[in-house]
């Protein structure tokens, strides 16, 4: 009964992460497909970033819950090599989740500072500037 219950568990979380990264890369799909279709220049790229950032949102939330969905299988079957797998599984998951979230936060502050030097002054005697 108990190992019926967290199969049954394990199963709907590995599917609830599958949904969650399928969706995300529909999305982005569509997204792409749109972008490319109607927009150019500036606008696309901040649009195709945009899309970017939502796919990887995507992927980060379907990383997590498939680390738990491996520690739920690692105790329906407890055995030192699939103690050793999921070890390792969690570590490359952890890892990838890592430089993803990394790369997302560092683009997304990216974005706040060129919007917020977008509207400064550039300072006296610099040749570089708007429309320069």
């Amino acid at each position: 009964m108990e190992k019926w219950f967290f199969e049954t568990v394990g199963f709907l979380i590995s599917l609830f992460g599958t949904v969650v990264v399928f969706w995300g890369v529909a999305e982005a799909f569509l997204g792409f497909l749109r972008t490319k279709l109607k927009l150019a220049g500036e606008e696309a790229t901040e649009a195709l970033a945009a899309i970017r950032r939502r796919l990887g949102a995507h992927l980060l939330l379907g990383l997590e819950v498939f680390i738990a969905e491996d520690i739920i299988n690692s105790v329906i079957r407890p055995s030192w090599e699939k103690v050793g797998m999921l070890g390792a599984i969690v570590v490359i998951r952890t890892v990838l989740s890592h430089f993803l979230h990394r790369e997302l936060a560092e683009e997304e502050h990216g974005k706040t500072v060129r919007s917020v030097d977008a509207d400064k002054p550039w300072p006296a005697g610099t040749s570089v500037g708007k429309g320069e």
